[in-house]
């Protein structure tokens, strides 16, 4: 019992994730730029992107509250690196997804990023 008590406050310390902001920290990438390179990607054709408003698409999940999600494209490690890869060729990542890749370079993808992680569920 002693054990326990020793360890348990050592465990739920370790089990903790880091916050948010500082789990999704991106150095180097801008979501203003990030904001940009979605509209110019059209990126909203398919989803629904808080602070975009038109287009508002449907055929993709919404992206609402984006940083909170544990897993991307429902498989995938919530993490800058993965998203960054994600984004920019979705198909490459992840076979078999019907997200195709995007004409986005890879600075743009960080920043694209950048911006899913700045946004808050709205």
């Amino acid at each position: 019992m002693q054990t326990i008590r020793v360890l348990l406050p050592l465990l739920l310390t370790i089990a903790c994730k880091p916050p948010p902001d500082e789990m999704h920290h991106m150095p180097q990438a801008s979501a203003t730029r990030g904001l940009e390179a979605i509209k110019r990607a059209g990126c909203g054709t398919c989803h629904r992107i808080p602070g975009l408003r038109w287009p508002r698409g449907a055929s993709g999940p919404s992206l609402d509250g984006f940083a909170e999600q544990g897993l991307i494209a429902g498989r995938l490690p919530n993490r800058p690196d993965t998203l960054a890869s994600f984004v920019r060729d979705a198909p490459a990542i992840l076979p078999g997804t019907t997200m195709p890749a995007m004409p986005l370079s890879e600075a743009e993808s960080r920043d694209v990023a950048a911006y899913l992680y700045a946004t808050r569920e709205r």
